[in-house]
């Protein structure tokens, strides 16, 4: 575990916890490491919400699929980034969502109930980790709100153009890459992908912007 201790340290929800005091407090919230495939499914539909994760390498995608089996992507998750964290936190009985790996990778889970609970060593750094965990929980959930204001747009063209302008803004480049091929992407964005395609092309000979893949330049 300790090979992953400088991508803990990049999490937020370890702000202001010693590096000598990682070991134990993995101890106390029951942290154990996985590693998954791509396509290896982490938390699936229906489970308990019972444990938070944490990617250390690789990435892994919230996926939420309907009663006709259409798929949506919830959320693309890098290293340092938290997932299941909301639902775990809430209590809710069955998570409405899975999450999948998006290639191969590395995650921690962490059991909330040990998060949450301050434990009868009274560890120094438990109030602490409490806190930000409530913090990231209120971060993500602007996340969430921003994709909703995106996905509620009327046509596939503003869904599009809200989501790259966004992108563009996060990553303060007008030229910059998103995490989705064509048909995640169109399942990001809960559109068909032809429609998507078919809007990328005329944004392409209207001068609006230029793509190759998952790289786009806004002109």
């Amino acid at each position: 575990m300790k090979d992953f201790y400088s991508i803990l340290a990049r999490s937020p929800l370890f702000d202001g916890i010693r590096m000598e005091d990682l070991e134990a407090m993995l101890g106390c919230i029951g942290g154990r490491t996985v590693s998954a495939a791509k396509g290896q499914t982490i938390f699936r539909e229906g489970d308990p919400a019972t444990h938070v994760g944490m990617v250390l390498t690789g990435a892994v995608r919230m996926v939420r699929e309907d009663f006709h089996g259409n798929r949506s992507i919830v959320a693309h998750i890098g290293p340092a980034e938290l997932f299941g964290e909301t639902y775990a936190c809430a209590g809710v009985e069955a998570l409405p969502i899975s999450v999948v790996a998006d290639e191969d990778s590395r995650v921690l889970l962490m059991d909330c109930r040990r998060i949450t609970t301050t434990c009868c060593n009274a560890c120094a750094f438990h109030s602490r980790i409490i806190f930000n965990l409530l913090n990231m929980v209120a971060v993500k959930n602007l996340v969430f709100d921003q994709k909703i204001q995106i996905i509620s747009k009327r046509t596939t063209r503003e869904k599009l153009m809200a989501y790259l302008l966004d992108q563009a803004k996060l990553q303060g480049s007008n030229c910059f890459t998103i995490p989705f091929d064509r048909q995640e992407l169109a399942d990001y964005l809960e559109v068909e992908r032809s429609g998507l395609s078919a809007e990328i092309s005329k944004l392409r000979r209207e001068g609006i912007l230029k793509s190759d893949k998952n790289q786009f330049v806004l002109l």
